[in-house]
């Protein structure tokens, strides 16, 4: 699973970060993960700039900001704001977590990070969802909201992922040739069972 949320060029920013098992529990909370993209897409930002964006209060803003410079994901720019003003920007492009890889003490971790992530593409969509009435017409006409059913089997999961995953990375390597009319745009790519259709697993947390 990897978020394939990125950000504007920072200077001394990390490509990625393959998350261990402390920073899958910071970020095992859908509003760290959305916090998180908001600084990788947008750049560095205040608390009260991301309570604003999220709707949410600057004092939560702020916790979550805490939690996520502990997990050594995010930095504050000390040079950057006025007095009491805190500004924040990720270390990272981008995170990087595959269940397949996981040891047998991270498989928690994984699923409550997993489940966040889920949680917090949901929340995403729904805030854009609110702004398609409004979108100008080449936006509109460019932008698309797909729903397939296929009958697949967790193998021909793997494959089709390796290979969206490769388009991915090559819209990625062109970013420095992008026009200038060009924005941050989620994708979002997802495959799980349709739920109810997959009887539920021993695994316990």
């Amino acid at each position: 699973m990897t978020e394939p949320y990125e950000s504007p060029h920072e200077s001394g920013m990390k490509p990625e970060v393959r998350l261990d098992t402390a920073r899958l529990r910071v970020l095992a909370n859908p509003v760290r993960v959305n916090v998180l993209t908001l600084l990788r897409q947008r750049g560095p930002s205040t608390a009260s700039r991301i309570a604003a964006e999220l709707g949410i209060n600057p004092g939560s803003a702020s916790y979550h900001l805490r939690r996520l410079a502990a997990g050594r994901l995010i930095v504050e720019e000390p040079d950057r704001g006025a007095g009491r003003e805190r500004w924040w920007k990720s270390v990272h492009r981008q995170s990087i977590h595959d269940p397949a890889d996981e040891p047998a003490d991270q498989r928690a971790a994984g699923r409550g990070y997993a489940h966040a992530v889920a949680l917090a593409c949901a929340e995403r969509l729904e805030r854009a969802a609110q702004e398609v009435p409004l979108l100008p017409e080449d936006w509109y006409e460019a932008s698309f909201y797909s729903d397939f059913v296929l009958r697949l089997a967790p193998g021909d999961i793997e494959r089709m992922r390796a290979e969206l995953f490769e388009v991915v990375s090559r819209y990625r390597a062109s970013e420095s040739a992008a026009p200038a009319s060009s924005v941050p745009v989620s994708l979002q790519l997802q495959a799980f069972p349709v739920p109810g259709t997959v009887e539920p697993g021993a695994w316990e947390a």
